[in-house]
């Protein structure tokens, strides 16, 4: 029986595709949990949004979204963002498997998994960070302060992006 021999894994694109997925599973948890527990992560754009636990510093405080339908839009729509990231990652993580089975060139994969990555950094980094954390002064929150979490998921995915980019020496 004659021994087959395969290209051997590259480090860098199966680095790729492990952190890619990694993200993908993180992102669809992330919206499956706040789709099937809704009210959990509502009460905290809510409270976040309404900058009821702040300081409450007149010079503020007009920031503040009190309108409850304004916060679950805002709501519903992290979790289309969350969603809709989490599926280009998977479609991303999928590119990026063939790809490595395959031994051919990344170029699609990379383009992807850089598209659902750039949509987690955009989340965690602009919505949380810079919007929730700053804009609605959630660093002021003991109780509802996501900034630790947002930071973490932004340096993950920044990470992840960082690898996605890097070419191995054959694809140069």
């Amino acid at each position: 029986m004659p021994i087959r021999t395969t290209r051997p894994l590259q480090a860098l694109p199966l680095a790729a595709t492990v952190l890619t997925g990694t993200v993908a599973l993180y992102m669809a948890l992330v919206a499956f949990g706040n789709i099937t527990d809704f009210g959990t992560n509502q009460a905290f754009v809510q409270h976040v949004l309404a900058m009821d636990t702040t300081f409450k510093d007149p010079d503020l405080m007009w920031r503040a979204v009190e309108s409850r339908t304004l916060q679950n839009i805002a709501y519903v729509l992290i979790i289309i963002w969350e969603t809709a990231a989490a599926l280009v990652l998977v479609a991303a993580t999928v590119l990026w498997a063939r790809e490595l089975r395959r031994g051919s060139g990344y170029a699609g994969a990379r383009r992807v998994a850089t598209a659902g990555l750039l949509m987690v950094l955009l989340l965690f980094g602009a919505g949380f960070i810079a919007i929730g954390g700053e804009w609605f002064s959630m660093w002021q929150s003991k109780t509802w302060n996501g900034l630790e979490a947002a930071t973490r998921n932004f340096v993950v995915a920044g990470v992840a992006l960082v690898v996605v980019q890097m070419r191995a020496a054959d694809e140069r």
